[in-house]
């Protein structure tokens, strides 16, 4: 590396405490020469207020430039993200037993009249019988031999699925869900990168 060279990456994303300064170490990988090191401590933005709410978009051309007024010899190159999204996560109560009673309770009952609504609307008693009928010649009313392993089927397959039972995974695949919500925490952070900063005046010096 040549001396007085700094490469910069930005991370993604940051999360914070209420009031923090943030320092350039903080929001970025540096690589550096040990002389040039010090230039992790840098404060790259003033300790955020709630006025700022809890998200604050850092551009490194905003990074750079703060780079070159406190160390003006430097060659400063910026490779990966543009921007760095700042959350402020504030302490947050754990919520009381009573409330996961509740919420335990509704998702319960929810998810089971879905289920019954479905297998009500899908006519699937019937189905079920007519199966019984086709493979053994009799009529059952109740064709036990094909509804409990098909309940049991529906839970299996559920967690299957989603490849978690409680905090066990089976693979290291992520689940459809987790890649859901990784697609929506990408669209989330474009969001506050495209609007977020547009909307607050540029930072002093």
């Amino acid at each position: 590396m040549q001396p007085g060279m700094v490469y910069l990456r930005l991370k993604k994303k940051v999360r914070i405490s209420p009031g923090q300064r943030i320092r350039l170490g903080d929001i970025a990988q540096v690589l550096a020469d040990e002389e040039a090191m010090p230039l992790v401590q840098l404060e790259v933005h003033h300790h955020t207020s709630p006025r700022d709410g809890n998200l604050v978009v850092i551009d490194v051309m905003d990074v750079i430039e703060r780079i070159r007024r406190a160390y003006p010899g430097l060659d400063v190159r910026s490779v990966g993200p543009a921007q760095t999204i700042i959350e402020t996560e504030e302490r947050r109560r754990l919520p009381s037993a009573v409330s996961v009673a509740l919420i335990w309770l509704l998702l319960f009952v929810g998810s089971g009249l879905a289920l019954m609504n479905f297998h009500t609307d899908v006519s699937m008693k019937s189905v079920h019988q007519r199966i019984h009928y086709l493979v053994t010649g009799k009529h059952e009313a109740r064709p036990l031999i094909l509804q409990i392993p098909y309940s049991l089927g529906i839970g299996v397959g559920m967690i299957l699925f989603f490849n978690h039972l409680f905090k066990r995974r089976f693979n290291d695949e992520p689940s459809p869900l987790e890649l859901e919500m990784y697609l929506y925490e990408e669209n989330l952070n474009q969001y506050v990168i495209d609007h977020e900063k547009s909307k607050k005046p540029p930072d002093g010096p």
